[in-house]
C-alpha cells in the first residue's frame, strides 16, 4: 500500500523532469546580416539560437526575405538590425518584415548602431540620407557590441555575467586592432593617404584613421557605375600619386576595372564592407575582416613604384 504513493511521486517527478524548463530555454535571436551575426555569436556563443537573414557575401541594402526569414523573425525573442537607413532604406525590406511579424521597436527589435555619431551622404543632412556603414570604424564596432550585450542581458539575465565577460574580451581585442590601425596609417604621407572604392562606404573608416576616401557611386541603392560617375572619378585620379584602388567583395568589379584601365592605377586588393567572408576564408569574422582591410589598405597605399 505504501508503494503506490511512492511510485506516483516518482512518476510525477519524472514527468516534471521531462517538461521543458522555461528558465533555461535558449533565446531565439535574429540579426539582419553576417557582420551582426558574428558579433552576436562572439558574445552569446551557444547560449542562443541565432539566425542571420542576409547570407554571407550578399548586399544588405536591397534584399528580399525568404519564407524562413519571415518565420524566424515572427518567432524571435530578440532582433538586431544595423539601422542608419541600411535595411530600412531602398525597398525598406526590414521595415516591412518586422511590421508583418508584429514586432515592436525597442521592445522586440533594436538598432545596434544606437549611439554612433552619424555621417551623412555627400551634400545631405536629412535623416533618410545617413551613411549606414558605421561598422567600418572599429570604435563604432565596439558600440555595436556593447548594444548587443546590453539587450542580450536584458532578455536573458541568467547569462548576463557570461555575456559581459565575453564582451570585455571582445572589446579588448577590437581596441588593440584599432590602436594598431591608427599607428600604421599615421605613417603614410598625406598625398598618398586615400582609399578609392566602388561604393562610397568608407567615410567612417576615413574619419577614424584620417584617410581621405573617394568612390564611383555614393551608395548601393542608387545607380552603380554610370558613365558620368566613372568620368568624374577618372578625372580626379589622373595625375595623383595614388598607387592602389580597392574593390569590395559584394559588388561588381567591372566599374573599378574600367577606372583602373583609364588611370593606370592597379586594383590592389578586394576588401570587405557589407559582409564577412565564408567560413574558413580570410575575413570570416568581423575582427578578421577589419584586420584584412587595415592590412591590405596599408600595403596598397605604401607599395613602392615598379
Amino acid at each position: 500500500m505504501i508503494l503506490c504513493p511512492i511510485v506516483l511521486l516518482a512518476a510525477c517527478a519524472a514527468s516534471k523532469d521531462n517538461q521543458p524548463d522555461k528558465a533555461s530555454k535558449q533565446l531565439e535571436v535574429v540579426v539582419t546580416n553576417s557582420i551582426l551575426a558574428d558579433m552576436t555569436r562572439t558574445i552569446a556563443q551557444d547560449k542562443i539560437n541565432l539566425h542571420s537573414i542576409v547570407p554571407v557575401g550578399k548586399d544588405p541594402h536591397e534584399y528580399q526575405p525568404l519564407p524562413e526569414d519571415i518565420q524566424k523573425t515572427s518567432r524571435a525573442d530578440l532582433i538586431f538590425y544595423n539601422g542608419l537607413n541600411l535595411e530600412t532604406g531602398g525597398n525598406a525590406w526590414f521595415t516591412k518584415l518586422v511590421k508583418n511579424a508584429k514586432k515592436k521597436e525597442n521592445k522586440d527589435y533594436f538598432s545596434v548602431s544606437n549611439g554612433v555619431e552619424k555621417i551623412f551622404l555627400q551634400g545631405e543632412k536629412a535623416e533618410g540620407k545617413v551613411d549606414p556603414h558605421a561598422w567600418l570604424s572599429l570604435e563604432n564596432g565596439i558600440i555595436y557590441a556593447q548594444n548587443i550585450e546590453k539587450e542580450l542581458s536584458k532578455k536573458d539575465p541568467q547569462h548576463q555575467l557570461f555575456y559581459q565577460e565575453n564582451l570585455k574580451n571582445y572589446v579588448d581585442q577590437l581596441h588593440q586592432l584599432d590602436k594598431k590601425a591608427k599607428k600604421k596609417f599615421s605613417t603614410i604621407p598625406e598625398n598618398r593617404r586615400m582609399i578609392v572604392t566602388s561604393e562610397g562606404c568608407f567615410k567612417y573608416f576615413s574619419k577614424a584613421y584620417n584617410i581621405a576616401s573617394d568612390y564611383i557611386w555614393e551608395i548601393n541603392t542608387e545607380e552603380e557605375g554610370t558613365p558620368e560617375q566613372l568620368k568624374k572619378l577618372i578625372r580626379k585620379l589622373r595625375g595623383t600619386s595614388l598607387r592602389a584602388l580597392f574593390v569590395e567583395s559584394s559588388v561588381d568589379r567591372r566599374p573599378m576595372k574600367m577606372v583602373s584601365k583609364e588611370t593606370s592605377i592597379p586594383i590592389y586588393s578586394t576588401i570587405f564592407t557589407d559582409s564577412i567572408a565564408q567560413k574558413g576564408q580570410n575575413g570570416d569574422s568581423y575582427y578578421r575582416m577589419m584586420e584584412w582591410n587595415i592590412d591590405k589598405i596599408y600595403e596598397g597605399l605604401t607599395q613602392q613604384n615598379d
